[in-house]
């Protein structure tokens, strides 16, 4: 960690460890309310609060969150993080729908999982939970994702 100087005494201090992040961001169609931007601009003000910098963006336009298939910025983000490529140490994603409305629900678990043993953080920044490993968001995630995939005509 870094060492700097307190600006009043000049005392050594401990300098706050940066904290680098990606996001992953996607949208079905063109008029899906929560656009690439709004979430962009949710993570980003996330990220702000918590002193997290965002040094990447990976973003699927116009994509299914059916399959997996075509979103490339998906499976770059992935290849990234498991090949030891990815710079970040945190994934910032705007909430739970966003790495899909897989038909099996355990299909995006298994993405974060994927995520997560690489020694990624994942973070749902527009939800009401910490995504951290409680008993609370697991419970939290296995009852949305269902339910998820069950609400795919209304609004992928």
């Amino acid at each position: 960690m870094a060492r700097t100087r307190t600006p009043i005494s000049g005392e050594p201090a401990e300098a706050p460890e940066r904290i680098l992040a990606a996001q992953y961001v996607r949208m079905s169609t063109e008029h899906q309310q929560y656009s690439t931007q709004n979430q962009s601009k949710t993570i980003g003000e996330y990220a702000e609060r918590r002193g997290i910098e965002i040094i990447k963006t990976y973003s699927d336009d116009a994509k299914s969150g059916l399959i997996i298939g075509g979103r490339r910025a998906l499976q770059q983000m992935i290849s990234d993080v498991e090949s030891g490529a990815a710079e970040y140490r945190v994934i910032l994603v705007y909430d739970v729908t966003r790495w899909g409305r897989f038909q099996d629900a355990d299909e995006s678990a298994y993405y974060e999982y994927r995520c997560r043993r690489a020694g990624m953080q994942v973070a749902y920044c527009a939800e009401q939970f910490e995504n951290d490993g409680s008993p609370t968001s697991t419970i939290v995630k296995s009852v949305k994702r269902p339910w998820l995939a069950n609400t795919v005509g209304s609004s992928r």
